[in-house]
């Protein structure tokens, strides 16, 4: 497979444009001819997707050195599951594992997911959101550290599409910035997620955005999703992250009103899942989603004034002790997780939280949406089955 990787430039590059490509056909078929092409200019690897690969075939491995050489490989975790408040061996393996991808191709960063994954199976879950309490921070930040120390680079977060709350979804942006703090991390504006949130909260996007700490984000996500009837809310549409779709106009719209306001950008990443690449047709769209993207991002860097390079390097080594976990955090969580994976009925979940240890507790289930609460019985169920 041969591919046209930009030449490295002496001077800072400006905002790349980059696409989430990694060991599946349908993804590969669409992006070839934009890779033969040399327009990607960069690359995202969910690099766990690879961990219990048998084989990873040496054309593959020569794509992500191509792109690695040029520092210009960013690596995106999925499975991590980094806000569960118990420390577990497949953690352990997926830092070691880490540690041995980032000694044989130069990540330029890290990232991982927000939240923590419902169900017993490392690899497979519902992510979903936690309280904003102290002990979560804690948690978090211990973990984040010992992902940065495995990978020697920069590392990063996503913010979440899903929210049972508009209070929670006001708060994520300091909650996230608190996160990577420590760590000096940065952030992955998913502008996808944050389309789900503005609808599925009637929230205006000048009111949302000022809520993010957009000085800390190196990375912008755009991707297509689904829209879903609610059941307890007749007429209401839940808005969902799938990436089993084309991009919105609606995100595009999104893209041009935030590249301006983050001043540390370097990557803008378009996302699809491949079994929705599996027709001449949805390849074709997943091209022209990336040539619009493309001009965007090539239109905003000839107008951008050159800029220094943020390294969000960590201010100072760290050396790690006893590995952060939360026991109640974690027995809420296997709460959660089994009232929202076998409730026969959203009345049924209801009933059951109020009657768990979440009730009265910094989750506030009290005031979760009705409209999302649903949502979340059929992310767990979906997932579970």
């Amino acid at each position: 497979m041969s591919t046209q990787v930009p030449a490295a430039a002496v001077s800072e590059p400006g905002i790349l444009s980059a696409i989430a490509c990694n060991l599946d056909a349908d993804i590969l078929s669409a992006s070839f001819p934009l890779l033969e092409q040399g327009r990607v200019e960069a690359l995202e690897w969910s690099f766990d997707a690879l961990f219990w690969a048998e084989q990873v075939p040496e054309w593959f491995t020569d794509l992500l050195r191509a792109f690695a050489d040029q520092k210009r490989l960013v690596g995106h975790g999925v499975y991590f599951s980094l806000l569960s408040g118990r420390w577990t061996r497949e953690q352990q393996q997926w830092l070691e594992q880490l540690r041995e991808l980032a000694g044989r191709f130069a990540f330029d960063h890290i990232t991982e997911h927000f939240g923590f994954f419902t169900g017993q199976n490392f690899h497979s879950g519902a992510p979903l959101p936690i309280p904003y309490t102290s002990a979560a921070l804690r948690l978090g930040q211990d973990r984040l550290r010992r992902i940065q120390q495995a990978a020697g680079c920069p590392v990063g977060l996503e913010n979440l599409a899903f929210a049972y709350s508009l209070d929670e979804v006001q708060r994520h942006g300091e909650f996230l910035d608190q996160l990577v703090e420590p760590v000096n991390g940065f952030l992955i504006l998913d502008l996808h997620n944050l389309f789900c949130q503005l609808h599925n909260f009637a929230v205006p996007y000048e009111e949302l955005i000022k809520l993010y700490p957009l000085e800390r984000v190196r990375e912008i996500h755009i991707s297509g999703g689904s829209w879903e009837k609610s059941g307890q809310e007749p007429g209401r549409q839940v808005r969902r992250d799938t990436h089993d779709d084309s991009v919105p106009e609606e995100v595009f719209e999104l893209l041009a009103l935030t590249l301006p306001r983050c001043p540390n950008l370097k990557y803008v990443v378009l996302e699809q899942l491949g079994n929705a690449l599996k027709t001449e047709a949805s390849r074709t769209q997943f091209r022209a989603d990336f040539g619009r993207m493309e001009t965007l991002v090539g239109e905003f860097r000839r107008r951008a004034a050159p800029r220094a390079s943020q390294l969000f390097l960590p201010p100072q080594p760290w050396l790690a002790g006893p590995v952060a976990e939360d026991a109640h955090l974690h027995e809420q969580q296997q709460q959660l997780s089994r009232i929202l994976e076998t409730a026969p009925s959203f009345e049924a979940a209801r009933q059951q939280l109020h009657a768990s240890s979440l009730a009265h507790s910094a989750w506030k289930i009290e005031e979760w949406a009705p409209h999302m609460l649903e949502t979340a019985l059929r992310i767990a169920q979906k997932w579970k089955q």
